[in-house]
């Protein structure tokens, strides 16, 4: 089972996927997990990533991925590779994938069908605090003269608001919007924020998709690092451009 954004749906040549536990083989402790990075074995994590991108009919091979640090790093990528430190990555090549690795964290990915871009965010509360959507966008349209009204965005599922509690420092950082507080603890919304990032810059709202699911409390379907800590696997979105020769 991957999930599909009905949004990307329109497009014949976008290609997108985000993956639950169930679609792979679930023979670890990490259940479907895709990244290297969390001690799993390093060739079920093989087997698991060919097996989402089969079901995506493209090749592994032709997916950039990175190393994700809560930052606002943002990398323009080229070609398929690992390409280190970062938490978005931008492409306007044809046939090559963005992957963006999520266990609660927010992710949001977005389409420009006009100037043919696409990126791919990995937003935790560090991130959304830097802005890093935002800056995203920016980037798309100082380097790619996109225009935001013509983007398309998935904000997938990640740990929603009544499960996300945060300490007091957390809290001064974001606008009281985004904070609910219930006996004396304080809720953050992080993909809220996010998709208020993107109206601000000027996506139109009937252009965003933003999942209701939760990755907290859907045991069976998501990663969620709080609710499993290390036992926790990471999902993959990943979105690509395609031209079929």
């Amino acid at each position: 089972m991957i999930l599909k954004s009905f949004l990307f749906s329109q497009f014949d040549d976008l290609v997108f996927g985000f993956s639950t536990k169930l679609f792979s083989f679930n023979d670890s402790p990490f259940f479907s997990n895709l990244s290297f990075e969390i001690g799993d074995d390093r060739e079920k994590v093989v087997r698991n990533r060919n097996k989402f991108s089969d079901n995506l009919s493209v090749d592994v091979k032709n997916i950039a991925y990175q190393h994700q640090i809560h930052s606002d790093i943002i990398n323009y990528v080229s070609k398929p590779e690992f390409i280190g430190d970062s938490d978005a990555m931008i492409t306007d090549k044809f046939n090559l994938g963005l992957a963006v690795g999520s266990a609660d964290c927010t992710t949001v990915f977005i389409f420009d069908p006009v100037k043919k871009v696409i990126a791919a965010i990995h937003s935790g509360w560090k991130g959304t605090q830097k802005r890093i959507s935002e800056k995203t966008i920016l980037k798309m349209q100082n380097d790619f003269h996109t225009n935001p009204g013509d983007c398309y965005a998935y904000i997938a599922p990640a740990i929603t608001q009544r499960n996300y509690e945060v300490g007091s420092e957390v809290k001064a950082l974001f606008d009281e919007k985004y904070i609910t507080n219930l006996n004396s603890k304080f809720y953050l919304d992080v993909s809220r924020a996010n998709y208020d990032m993107l109206r601000n810059c000027g996506v139109n709202k009937s252009k965003i998709q933003l999942s209701i699911l939760c990755s907290y409390q859907n045991k069976n379907l998501f990663h969620s690092y709080r609710r499993d800590k290390d036992n926790s696997g990471r999902a993959w979105g990943m979105i690509m451009m395609v031209r079929n020769e």
